[in-house]
């Protein structure tokens, strides 16, 4: 085990949520809660502000809004927020060939293996100095926590927060520790902390004083060896560069369970076809094809077909996931639907059955028209809460709300002061869809600094962001807590 403080854990502040600030002035300062709004939606993210009134991560939307009912809620825009991690990740890579991402906002970096930093002044510079270029490349703050392995790197990063460093200084780590909750270690979630509590186990010091034989015979051989390793502040996991992935899949939760099986059916093609897409996009392909059902009861079922060798053909993988709903009982109402496939490669097989079902049919058997009476209704123009659109007089701007026919638009850009209201038909045809705009205008991508260069003197100041607009968000919808 390394005795440095070499290790960075980084933590990105708040990090949709931040992202839809940075890009909408009107909402800086303001309670943001970015998530799914429909009546079953959770929280993925909560800024600050709306943490204030008890909005967190992984809550009900309707709970969140009965907390913070003046918040901004937004849809998350997922293209947006990964081409900004995009950017992070590789200031990270800059530092070092060992960069473990663990989510869009979360990654380990091992210092010492890119020569960044030795010993706990480097490291402390080297941090320093990656949080002032990642402000100054995004305009977000992200917090960094610094320590010789990777499980008090992380518990670094939360005691930074929001846009702060903590470095964890060698032989620290037991008085660090030992007050901390048992659920602050890695592995102990909700079961296991209360297995411990029940046993009267509430802090990581009172893991180390029930002793390793004690821990064994309440959690098991390699659970209770793990944990009681942990509790003496012995982590020996390192950064690993290439996380292996296992499957990849799609789900949604509708907001109305879906009763008519011709509608459950074309649910499950759409999601079969969204997970070819990242299937692809990833260079993949697989095996297992699984579909996920969980009906009007909350019981989930869970279906699966492996075959003959790894694909990423969508007629393939759509014609095994409507044999996996053939099997599933769907007469009492879905509320999720999910596809995934699983033992994936990197190549692909040919299906040899689609390939001679396929030579056998005509055109017309492989693509039969739907019937008149089934052909579905034109859908109307979704316009997603938070999401980008373009109008052909006003410009840029942002969706603050829609229904009854209208849609709501702000205009302004991450750059503009905040923008005016506007509300506009769904049909406009002068409305449409945008691509996200910059946070911050393109900068030079940022190259290493050698070892050589890298000295004990004042540490950077952080690059300046404009300065955030505290005014009044019209229509009540954002007003300021």
């Amino acid at each position: 085990m390394r005795t440095a403080p070499t290790i960075l854990h980084l933590d990105m502040d708040a990090f949709f949520a931040s992202a839809e600030q940075a890009s909408k002035p009107s909402l800086r300062g303001k309670a943001v809660v970015v998530g799914g709004l429909g009546p079953r939606g959770v929280v993925a993210t909560a800024s600050y502000e709306a943490r204030v009134f008890g909005v967190h991560s992984a809550m009900p939307m309707a709970q969140a809004r009965r907390l913070a009912p003046n918040a901004a809620y937004l849809v998350p825009r997922f293209a947006f927020y990964r081409s900004i991690s995009e950017r992070v990740m590789g200031l990270l890579r800059a530092l070092s060939p060992l960069v473990e991402p663990l989510s869009l906002d979360e990654a380990f970096v091992d210092l010492e293996a890119g020569g960044a930093a030795w010993d706990a002044e480097s490291a402390r510079l080297a941090g320093t100095r990656l949080r002032a270029d990642i402000r100054a490349v995004t305009g977000l703050t992200g917090s960094v926590g610094l320590a010789a392995s990777k499980m008090l790197a992380k518990i670094g990063s939360e005691q930074a927060k929001p846009d702060g460093l903590v470095l964890i200084e060698p032989g620290t780590e037991r008085a660090l520790l030992g007050p901390l909750s048992v659920r602050t270690l890695p592995g102990v979630g909700p079961a296991t902390g209360d297995h411990l509590r029940r046993a009267g186990i509430h802090t990581v010091e009172e893991i180390a004083e029930a002793g390793e034989d004690e821990l064994v015979r309440l959690l098991g051989k390699a659970h209770g060896h793990a944990l009681y390793a942990m509790a003496l502040a012995q982590d020996d996991r390192p950064v690993v560069a290439e996380r292996e992935t296992k499957s990849v899949s799609v789900e949604d939760t509708y907001d109305v369970d879906i009763h008519d099986r011709l509608r459950v059916a074309l649910e499950v093609q759409r999601l079969a076809d969204r997970c070819v897409g990242r299937l692809r996009g990833a260079g993949l392909s697989g095996r297992t094809i699984v579909l996920k059902v969980r009906r009007y009861d909350f019981s989930t079922l869970t279906r699966s077909e492996t075959l003959r060798g790894p694909t990423d053909d969508p007629a393939v993988i759509r014609e095994a996931a409507a044999r996996l709903l053939d099997s599933v009982d769907t007469t009492g109402g879905v509320r999720l639907l999910g596809v995934g496939v699983s033992g994936l490669a990197d190549y692909t097989q040919e299906d040899l059955f689609a390939q001679a079902a396929g030579a056998q049919a005509s055109p017309a058997e492989e693509h039969p028209e739907e019937p008149a009476e089934r052909q579905p209704a034109p859908t109307e123009r979704r316009w997603p809460a938070g999401h980008d659109v373009r109008h052909a007089e006003y410009g840029h701007g942002w969706v603050q709300g829609s229904g009854l026919g209208r849609v709501t638009v702000r205009f302004e850009t991450p750059d503009s002061a905040p923008g005016r209201v506007r509300t506009f038909l769904m049909d406009d045809p002068d409305l449409e869809p945008a691509e996200p705009l910059p946070l911050v205008p393109a900068v030079p991508p940022v190259q290493p600094v050698p070892p050589a260069q890298l000295s004990s003197g004042p540490e950077p100041e952080p690059a300046s962001l404009p300065k955030w607009w505290s005014g009044t968000v019209g229509g009540g919808a954002t007003s300021r807590p």
